[in-house]
């Protein structure tokens, strides 16, 4: 192949004049880029430091495979070269050169040794490093970008500068660039001289970063170079031809480079004439094919050869063979290193596939997409999809991505656009004996940024061989990679009339009552929407019943229900045999399951599949993990396999349905938390053989990005947002009602004698409604001052807005129903209540705060104190924000409540100061005087914002998928927070995981965690605690930016320290005496998303904790060290494995469990539960070992939870709260906490709310009491619910469930919440048989619940009122086996 690659592409005159003209231009920096781009990967990278042995890091190859040592010749000079380089492909190239002038040993002979900077981590690597460098004659360095790396580089290269013959470094960073050194040639004073040369590479604004300031340079250079003394114009010029040379990458090109360098620097060799040739240079972009006669600039042309290929099959010219665009990466070619690229080319036309691949050099291959995929006078696309095999963002450079860039001209292409991966920093061996996957740099780098792209599927299919360092092909993976390209392209293709699909819904936990659950989502109204909608767009769809609920029916209802059947309708039975076959992997599920059928989705003899079909739709039910039910399986640390029901799931969808596509409906299932590999799957991962060659498109909550993360990483799933339901305020009921008119009453009477009388009755209503927990109330009959009255009134008043102004999301969202305009006043008010000085935007509230001369965050905090003047100036504030915001939406809707045109409205509005409809609307209120300008500003935001809330994209999204089109990508995260990620039906996306924290989200988490720390001191006595134990969620830091892993950072004393492309890689303690406090020690329990996600962030966590657990300071202002050094001495290890606080589950596995045992009923007793936790959540992070991925230490575990005195997490969004998922209690370790106590003594324990402006502090019995009044208490939320009818009745028992899920972990749930639930949804004889006739299955787990809390100790009631639910449980039991007979 190489000599393939090197000589049909040369440009004919390669003389130097005409270097500056033809190669600055376009040829000459290109390959480094791509590579350049993993460098930049590697910036994220996690540092460490090396004192642990080699092993524990990711990269373990070692520099003496690229060691060459001539053999000793009389009389010739030796010259030695020591190379750093980012990737290996360079080191076969100069390899090959170097034998080959050695063996020629004309002039000298050549010693060379090379190091991958990955290597450098390793002390012992770095010791030889410097010895090599130390009698070295030539330093090469190339794409040096990781910050701790390149400090490492240049300590080492710095000490002989003086003594080297030269140093050549190329594209790196300014540290290292500032080494280069070529007789009178420097850089040394790179980013500071006036020079036009050196101006270059100061980072300018638009940081369009390294690889452009380089290609300027090369362009400007020769201008400067007339104005220089003639040897440095010399040394200049030489520079620029190494970089040339360099970037030919052939044996050819770095042989002349070596002559050339070694002839003019090396003393040696002075005077003796090394005759070397000048650089062959090769075409920057192109279609190359290894088979064709050259490299083609031209579509038509190599579409000619193609069809005259002699050994071509008939199948591979036809007009209707699928046409796949393969992106690839110039460097590969040059250096000879192709052979996997190669490889996926064969394959894909040995199954069928036409293929045009294309190579860029530089950053952008934006401008070859479109040149040779697109038809340019049909303006349609030539390929049916694209396959980048690059693994970089599409338009990108170490120091920057142009996102935006790449989008458009996807879009331009519109088909589906797949980024596969070739292992960059680990041999094939390091990547399959790994948990982890890929390593964390290559993460960020070829995974998270391709994302953005709206790239898809991120398959790693080439390996690198430890000794040459060359890429090999991966057969099994290049096949899983081709036939899905194919069958993407398939659906670009096939007509929507042959199409099949496969709807999958889930059931979780298994139960009747509980199928098609997706959180905030009407599943079984947005399924029939969906196919309504596909039906009358010409896919065949057949006997689909008349309403959603009769759809329901069909699928849940089996007429002949069997023995042990969840009574599914069964849509097919596999035997044991058919499985057996159909199922490669069936054997390896044995170990946990047994032999085929089992007990699961089993009739004893076959395998279950349940569902229905619809014509060429089948609508089936995934089976669920299998082991929820069982207490013993919940306790292993690892997760099951799926068991063979699950697997046969699959297998009947993808080999006996043959389904074209499958739609994953809502979020979220189980396949994608399936065992395996945290990225990077390998053919033995569960996610990849489960999903096998089926396209995967999935639904997911446009507020849920980190789990569709982890669906798109590890099932290759293209998922499609979807919004969430509309937010109202909860507003006030029953008593709560009845306060705030009393307290109305008190404020216009109270100077008068009946004052007294008004404040004494709210005491008592106060007390009905058991607001005492949460204000301390005085005792009735207590004659109390005015001054105390206007207290007590202003803390009952503060804490009713509280609960009236939180925000529910109300109902289900169905698929294809946009909210109404009026549905999204609250949305905006919520909106409209953020500052966002980024876009010099002021916050509503703040604006209208300013009228009357206050600042709002006084306000926010003498409400909070209960200062009734400031509790009544926030309600004006409020309600003279929701009116101004009701105003301008009334004004830009029709009468059937639609969006009319926004644009034109607005500017009709906008037009003219005084009819603005908000100056109308406050011109009646106090705020009359309000700064014009500003709410101009605000409300022109507010106008896009409504645009995007009512947009409806979710089915057209769909449809564009299912037609192999491109997908646009968006982020995920909170509206409210980020509008951008509206309109929903974009691909949603996470972040750059080296991008947090931010700055803003660091101010945001000093202020939390101050409150935290204040809070815990009255609740303890005037003492900080010396330990905090607390949760990271993945979703939480994409939507905050980092909030809660800042908090983290701020309670130890560290701050982050971004490097100069702006990454987040390091941290620096913060003094004891800026800081003003003890460093107070965390044990952190990281979600599994968390895990899978931020990786690089938990290496910047435990290498945090154990920087300050080595600091020289007294105990007493450092909790770290002092139990670091506690436990240090009890366990015998050292301090720093001591201090190990990071912790989550083994790589592959997700949650504590305890969420399913209490879903499920599934656990005995509370220490069963704390069990779980331990053995799930002991596995830490060693940022010594980081490629030894997550290790079991269960012991510093327990010894650093149990020194904790307060347990904390975050609510970060208005639609998640404690009682809403069952993800909180499962990481909460409050009663666990006090078991592992010496003194028994419970934790305090407190939840962070930062959903509005005005942050909160509470304690977790307020939040679940909060949580209750709001939600399960108050008609306003579940009237919503029951208005969706089935799925409605599921969601009130969820968060009862969920409620003594608290109870069980915490303990801080209080016996009237129960009592109440029991009196609104039971006690009511009319909501008792609403319930019951909805959906009877849930209403029996509701009853049930009940039960299970008195019967666990949780909740005390009459006798009456359990005979009352033991009856009704066998009332409904024989109702459901009446139903089902």
């Amino acid at each position: 192949m190489a000599s393939l690659v090197s000589s049909p592409f040369t440009l004919p005159n390669s003389k130097v004049e005409h270097l500056s003209s033809i190669s600055q231009k376009h040829y000459f920096l290109h390959s480094f880029l791509p590579k350049k781009l993993n460098q930049t990967l590697k910036l994220s990278s996690p540092k460490f430091k090396c004192a642990a042995i080699g092993n524990g890091l990711f990269t373990q190859t070692t520099p003496e495979v690229r060691r060459i040592v001539p053999e000793k010749s009389e009389g010739l000079p030796t010259v030695k070269v020591v190379y750093v380089v980012l990737e290996a492909q360079y080191q076969s190239s100069l390899t090959a050169a170097v034998q080959s002038l050695n063996k020629n040993g004309k002039y000298a002979s050549f010693e060379v040794v090379g190091y991958l900077v990955e290597e450098l981590r390793d002390e012992n690597t770095y010791k030889t490093f410097c010895k090599d460098i130390e009698d070295a004659n030539i330093f090469i360095g190339s794409l040096i970008f990781v910050e701790e790396l390149a400090l490492k580089v240049k300590a080492a290269v710095e000490k002989e500068r003086e003594r080297l013959d030269a140093v050549l470094v190329f594209p790196s960073m300014p540290e290292v660039m500032r080494l280069n050194k070529l007789g009178t040639f420097s850089m040394s004073q790179l980013g500071q001289s006036k020079s036009p040369i050196f101006q270059l590479f100061k980072k300018n604004k638009s940081s369009a970063g390294f690889a452009d300031s380089m290609l300027k340079l090369v362009r400007t250079l020769p201008k400067v170079l007339k104005y220089l003394p003639s040897d440095k114009a010399q040394d200049a010029r030489m520079y620029i031809l190494s970089l040339q040379f360099w970037l030919g990458g052939s044996p050819d090109n770095l042989g002349n480079f070596l002559k050339m360098i070694s002839g003019s620097y090396v003393p040696a060799l002075k005077g003796t004439k090394i005759e070397y040739s000048d650089p062959v240079l090769y075409l920057d972009s192109g279609i190359w094919h290894p088979l064709a006669p050259r490299m083609y600039d031209d579509v038509k042309e190599y579409l000619n050869w193609y069809a005259t290929r002699r050994d071509a099959n008939e199948q591979l010219k036809s007009p209707n063979a699928p046409v796949i665009g393969l992106v690839l990466q110039r460097s590969h070619i040059v250096t000879g290193d192709e052979s996997h690229y190669v490889a996926v080319i064969m394959e894909l036309e040995a199954r069928g596939a036409k293929v045009i691949p294309i190579l860029a050099g530089g950053l952008d291959f934006s401008g070859p997409v479109e040149r040779y995929f697109i038809d340019p006078i049909t303006k349609k696309p030539m390929v049916n999809s694209v396959v980048s095999l690059t693994g970089f963002a599409l338009v990108g450079g170490p120091a920057r991505q142009d996102h935006p860039r790449a989008v458009e001209a996807l879009m331009k292409l519109d088909v589906p656009y797949i980024v596969a991966l070739p292992l960059v920093f680990q041999t094939t061996e390091e990547w399959l004996n790994s948990t982890l996957g890929l390593h964390p740099i290559q993460v960020a780098l070829q995974v998270a940024l391709p994302e953005l792209d709206g790239g898809m599927e991120p398959i790693v299919f080439a390996g690198r061989d430890p000794r040459t360092g060359k890429s090999h092909a991966l057969h099994k993976r290049v096949e899983q990679l081709c036939t899905r390209a194919i069958k993407w392209a398939e659906l670009k293709r096939k007509t929507k009339l042959e199409k099949k699909l496969a709807i999958t819904v889930f059931s979780f936990p298994p139960d009747k009552g509980n199928v098609g659950t997706a959180a905030y989502l009407n599943v079984f109204a947005s399924i029939y929407s969906v196919l309504k909608d596909l039906k009358s767009d010409g896919y065949k769809v057949e006997g689909l019943p008349e309403t959603a609920e009769a759809l329901i029916e069909d699928i849940i209802h089996d007429k002949e229900a069997q023995f042990n059947s969840p009574n599914l309708n069964i849509s097919y039975k596999m035997g044991v045999r058919e499985y057996q076959s159909l199922t490669p992997y069936a054997t390896a599920l044995e170990e946990n399951w047994g032999k085929p059928p089992g007990n699961l989705n089993s009739d004893g003899e076959n395998l279950l599949v349940y569902g229905k079909q619809y014509g060429n739709v089948f609508i089936g039910v995934q089976p669920t993990f299998g082991y929820e039910g069982d207490p013993m399986r919940l306790l292993f640390s690892k997760s099951a396999s799926p068991h063979h029901g699950f697997a046969a799931y699959y297998s009947f969808v993808e080999k006996i349905f043959k389904a074209d596509a499958v739609l994953h409906f809502g979020t979220h299932g189980s396949l994608e938390f399936m065992p395996g590999k945290q990225v990077g799957m390998s053919d033995v991962c569960y996610p990849d053989s489960l999903i096998g060659n089926i396209p995967n498109v999935y639904y997911y909550a446009a507020n849920n990005p980190s789990e569709a993360t982890i669906a798109k990483r590890r099932s290759y799933a293209n998922t499609i947002s979807y919004l969430t339901p509309p937010a109202e305020n909860a507003g006030l009921y029953k008593g709560l009602k009845q306060l705030s008119e009393l307290i109305s009453s008190y404020q216009s009477l109270k100077d008068t004698g009946r004052g007294p009388q008004i404040v004494s009755s709210i005491i008592s209503t106060a007390r009905q409604c058991n607001l005492d927990k949460d204000v301390d109330l005085p005792e009735e009959g207590v004659e109390i001052s005015a001054k105390e009255r206007d207290l007590v009134v202003g803390k009952v008043y503060s804490k009713i807005m509280e609960i009236e102004s939180r925000l529910l999301p109300c109902g289900l969202h169905v698929i294809g129903e946009p909210p109404s305009a009026m549905e999204a006043v609250a949305t905006l008010v919520n909106i409209a209540a953020l500052d966002r000085p980024e876009d010099g935007i002021s916050s509503l509230p703040s604006i209208l705060a300013e009228t009357v001369g206050r600042e709002i965050e006084d306000i926010y905090r003498g409400s909070d104190k209960g200062i009734l003047r400031d509790v009544e100036l926030l309600r004006q504030i409020t309600d003279a924000s929701r009116g101004a915001i009701t105003a301008f939406v009334e004004r830009t809707t029709n009468k059937k409540g639609q969006v009319v045109d926004v644009a034109d409205k607005l500017t009709s509005i906008l037009g003219f100061g005084i009819n603005e409809p908000w100056v109308q609307y406050l011109s009646n209120t106090k705020f009359y005087r309000a700064d014009r300008e500003k709410l101009r500003v605000l409300f022109q935001f507010l106008g896009e914002c409504l645009k995007l809330v009512v947009a409806d994209n979710e089915l057209g999204s769909l449809k564009q998928a299912l037609e192999g089109k491109y997908v646009e990508p968006g982020p995920g995260g909170d509206p409210i927070r980020n509008p951008k990620v509206l309109p929903t039906g974009k691909n949603i996306h996470a972040l750059d995981p080296q991008a947090i924290p931010t700055t803003a989200a660091m101010q945001s988490a000093k202020v939390v965690v101050d409150r935290l720390l204040e809070r815990q001191k009255v609740d303890n006595g005037g003492k900080y605690p010396e330990t905090v134990a607390l949760v990271l969620w993945g979703t939480d830091n994409i939507k905050t930016y980092g909030e809660s892993l800042a908090q983290v950072l701020w309670m130890i004393g560290v701050r982050p320290v971004a490097d100069t492309f702006g990454r987040v890689n390091r941290v620096e303690t913060v003094s004891l005496e800026e800081l003003g406090r003890p460093r107070i020690d965390v044990v952190v329990n990281c979600s599994g998303v968390f895990r899978d996600l931020f990786i690089n962030q938990m290496n910047l966590l435990d290498r945090a904790v154990k920087m300050v657990a080595e600091l020289d300071e007294p105990e007493d202002q450092n909790y770290v060290r002092k139990h670091a050094l506690e436990q240090a001495k009890t366990l015998g290890v050292e301090v720093r494995e001591a201090a190990s606080r990071i912790f989550s589950n083994a790589s592959g596995s997700y949650s504590s469990n305890i969420n399913l045992a209490v879903e499920n009923s599934s656990w005995n007793d509370e220490k069963q539960l704390q069990d779980m936790y331990l053995s799930r959540k002991s596995f830490a992070f060693d940022s010594d070992a980081p490629g030894a991925g997550m290790t079991e230490k269960r012991k510093i575990f327990e010894m650093a939870l149990s020194t904790a005195e307060a347990t904390f997490q975050n609510l970060d969004s208005s639609e998640i709260s404690l009682t809403d998922v069952s993800h909180y209690f499962d990481s909460d370790p409050t009663n666990l906490v006090q078991n592992l106590r010496k003194d028994g003594k419970k934790p305090n324990a407190y939840i962070a709310d930062t959903t509005t402006a005005n942050a909160q502090v509470r304690t977790l019995s307020e939040t679940v009491r909060l949580d209750a009044r709001t939600k399960l208490l108050n008609p306003k939320w579940y009237e919503g619910m029951l208005s969706s009818g089935y799925e409605g009745v599921r969601e009130i028992e969820k968060r009862l469930t969920n409620t003594v899920g608290w109870s069980a972990t915490s303990g801080q749930v209080d016996n009237w919440v129960y009592e109440e639930a029991n009196t609104t949804f039971i006690q009511d004889e009319q909501m008792l048989n609403r319930l019951m006739n909805t959906n009877p299955n849930s209403f029996r787990k509701l009853v049930q619940t009940f039960l299970e809390a008195n019967g666990r100790g949780y909740w005390e009631t009459s006798a009456e009122n359990i005979e009352r639910l033991r009856q009704l449980y066998s009332e409904v039991e024989d109702k459901i086996e009446g139903i089902d007979r």
